[in-house]
């Protein structure tokens, strides 16, 4: 009797942790080319459960199917991928059990061999030899190193090189300077400049003034990141030659826009060397022997090697496909792709350690504007973390920018950091692109760079929190957009932008060189930046029910495509502008109905910003309202329509717990008197339930 209860529970206990309306599947590390796929007799993979699943829809079965996924590391050495064949199916792990989905190889720490009194130790300098450990990688049949390539602004998103991470914790190729950078000397050869016309492939050359390369052993595959000209343009690139007796650079890559000095983020630090691991986190892979060196952070519980290069999972043409509370880690690409997909989430999921960003959704590298008129529909990410990519985090795209059709795709509750870990710039928490998506209720913070990137039309960004973006580059937005006036209709509202990097020019919400028709509603604007709104030389920017306070400046405006000499070609005939507005035909529905103003773009003087609408906010402790650049052209005139509807104040507006960043204001506030017009900001609602928890 007690045998036949025993097993009533355990099926009961089956039913109640499963999908309770589909069909289980069920998938384990134990599983064996035998298994059918029962909780007893549970398939090898996900490929052979998917498989199944096919030849039950072959058989004419159309019942949702649940992949249950018992605990455990799955290795991936191809990507699983679905297509129009599969539809109504999820994947998650078994009750409460942990499954992660990997792609890097597992060392056993017992494999890490002190330096100290081998020959190898003559690499390194005597004072830290104690402290790193080696793996013989080549005598455990591990072979793949991966190249070095370079990367930064403007450079194809590629899979990245071998990564270490030691107790889950990525690591970084060992460098000099530690934690800080070195200024670039004095400019012998700026190299090729692609941004001129040039695509030649001539390096740059120039001098540094420090004694640390004259002690490096291995020069030939050594290799500096840095800012070589502009601010908000990284880049890493491969050194031919060190002269340390005229202490000079060589590159083997050009940058981008030329090597140059004298400002203040002109620096540089050099990576990928032997010798300069000394501290915790660094390593260096000596590819000819194939050896791995790291220093030894105390207590070694595992060891990880990233090996895999294409996504995890891949989703064609799918349908309601929900993938589930699963751990992608360990990457040297990314984790997901879906294209022209419908109703296909990823929910309750952690992307950790990729090499490049983190999901794309339906963003294809060489599609031309509007050339597919398949849309994807209602995609996204729900209560999901990114952490510690190498460039971005979620490719936000769809919708078709032809006819204005929306896409319905989203994040949704997430919480997204630290994923600059390779590239700096231009690689967003989030990208979003196309017609019609939105991003809400998420936390986004840590990166040298922007949160958002936006481009296309009638998007939503409500409810999240951004902090700590921003922090180390120049001329950047926590959100930003720009250089295309035909993308209209989108809503900023009930964001909070927080604690931005000041150290260069930063703001919160970047309308640059004249971006247009943007609703920024309802956001608060705490410390957000040295500008928390820039709008540069656009028009239709309204700005209504927003609070800034504890800012040097709130709002920058200028003039910029008929005063600054540089702005001026983007309006001129031929020019981006006229090139972007023509790809849409602008003048024509849907644009002309939607966009009404944006028909007369070129009638209305296209270089002097109009109708910047600023009505109804409250700015307290900003030093500066509005800060005006107009370089003495139209000087006298209004760059932004400032009503009498916004309150100025030095003082405490009412808020319910200033100390404790609780910025809602109490009913009793004197706000809602002085300024009838005034609405209750949602304070509460901002941010991811994940960092409310």
């Amino acid at each position: 009797m007690t045998k036949y209860l025993s097993y009533f529970l355990l099926l009961f206990y089956v039913a109640l942790i499963s999908c309770s309306d589909d069909i289980n599947i069920f998938v384990s590390t134990q599983g064996n080319e035998e298994g059918n796929g029962t909780f007893k007799k549970p398939f090898s993979s996900i490929e052979r459960a998917k498989n199944f699943i096919h030849l039950q829809r072959a058989k004419g079965n159309s019942e949702p199917f649940c992949i249950l996924v018992r605990g455990g590391d799955y290795y991936f050495t191809q990507t699983l991928k679905f297509t129009d064949a599969d539809s109504n199916l999820i994947i998650k792990p078994y009750g409460q059990e942990k499954v992660r989905f990997t792609g890097g190889l597992s060392v056993d720490p017992a494999n890490a061999l002190p330096v100290s009194g081998t020959e190898n130790e003559k690499l390194f300098p005597s004072e830290n030899r104690a402290n790193i450990l080696m793996v013989h990688l080549k005598k455990l049949g591990i072979t793949d190193y991966g190249e070095l390539h370079p990367n930064g602004f403007s450079r194809p998103k590629i899979p990245v090189w071998m990564e270490l991470f030691v107790n889950d914790v990525p690591g970084h190729l060992a460098r000099w300077p530690n934690d800080s950078s070195i200024v670039i000397g004095k400019i012998l050869q700026e190299g090729s400049v692609a941004s001129n016309g040039d695509d030649g492939n001539i390096g740059g050359k120039f001098t540094y003034d420090v004694s640390r390369p004259s002690k490096w052993k291995i020069p030939d595959d050594i290799w500096i990141f840095g800012f070589f000209n502009y601010g908000w343009a990284d880049d890493a690139v491969k050194l031919t030659s060190i002269d340390t007796i005229n202490k000079t650079f060589t590159t083997a890559q050009p940058h981008r826009y030329g090597f140059d000095s004298g400002k203040p983020y002109n620096k540089w630090y050099a990576y990928n060397i032997a010798e300069e691991i000394d501290m915790p986190g660094e390593y260096y892979i000596d590819r000819k022997e194939g050896i791995l060196y790291f220093y030894n952070p105390g207590k070694i519980e595992s060891i990880e090697l990233s090996v895999f290069e294409d996504p995890f999972i891949t989703i064609n043409g799918s349908s309601n496909i929900t993938v589930e509370g699963i751990t992608f880690d360990c990457t040297r690409g990314i984790a997901a792709e879906m294209f022209k997909t419908e109703n296909c989430i990823f929910q309750d999921c952690t992307f950790n350690n990729m090499g490049m960003y983190a999901v794309n959704i339906n963003y294809e590298e060489n599609a031309v504007l509007n050339s597919d008129p398949v849309l994807s529909k209602n995609n996204g990410l729900k209560n999901c973390t990114v952490c510690q990519t190498g460039s971005g985090g979620i490719l936000l795209y769809g919708g078709n920018r032809k006819t204005l059709e929306a896409s319905g795709n989203y994040v949704e509750n997430c919480a997204i950091h630290d994923f600059n870990r390779i590239s700096k710039t231009y690689c967003a928490g989030i990208k979003i692109s196309g017609v019609g998506n939105r991003i809400s209720h998420n936390e986004l913070y840590n990166s040298p760079h922007a949160a958002i990137l936006l481009s296309g039309n009638d998007h939503l960004i409500e409810y999240n929190e951004i902090h700590s973006v921003c922090m180390v580059t120049d001329d950047v937005g926590a959100l930003y957009y720009g250089r295309n006036p035909s993308e209209r209709g989108n809503e900023v509202k009930y964001n909070y932008f927080h604690h931005l990097g000041d150290k260069h020019r930063t703001t919160a919400v970047y309308h640059d060189d004249g971006a247009c028709g943007m609703t920024v509603h309802g956001n608060i604007f705490y410390k957000a930046g040295i500008f928390p709104s820039l709008i540069g030389g656009g028009s239709d920017n309204i700005y209504t029910n927003n609070m800034f306070f504890d800012c040097p400046v709130g709002i920058k405006v200028d003039n910029r495509m008929e005063a600054f000499e540089w702005a001026k070609p983007m309006i001129a005939k031929g020019g981006v502008i006229e090139q972007r507005l023509n790809e849409i035909h602008y003048d024509q529905p849907p644009y002309s109905t939607k966009y009404p103003e944006l028909t007369k773009y070129w009638d209305e003087n296209p270089a002097f910003p109009k109708r910047n609408k600023i009505d109804g906010n409250i700015f307290v402790n900003v030093d500066q309202i509005i800060l005006k650049v107009d370089d003495g052209v139209n000087s006298d005139k209004q760059f932004l329509d400032f009503s009498d509807n916004n309150l100025i104040t030095d003082k405490d507006p009412g808020f319910v717990d200033f100390e404790n960043q609780n910025f809602k204001l109490k009913e009793s506030s004197e706000v809602f008197k002085i300024l009838p017009v005034f609405e209750q900001i949602p304070f509460e609602k901002i941010g991811s339930l994940k960092s409310r928890k």
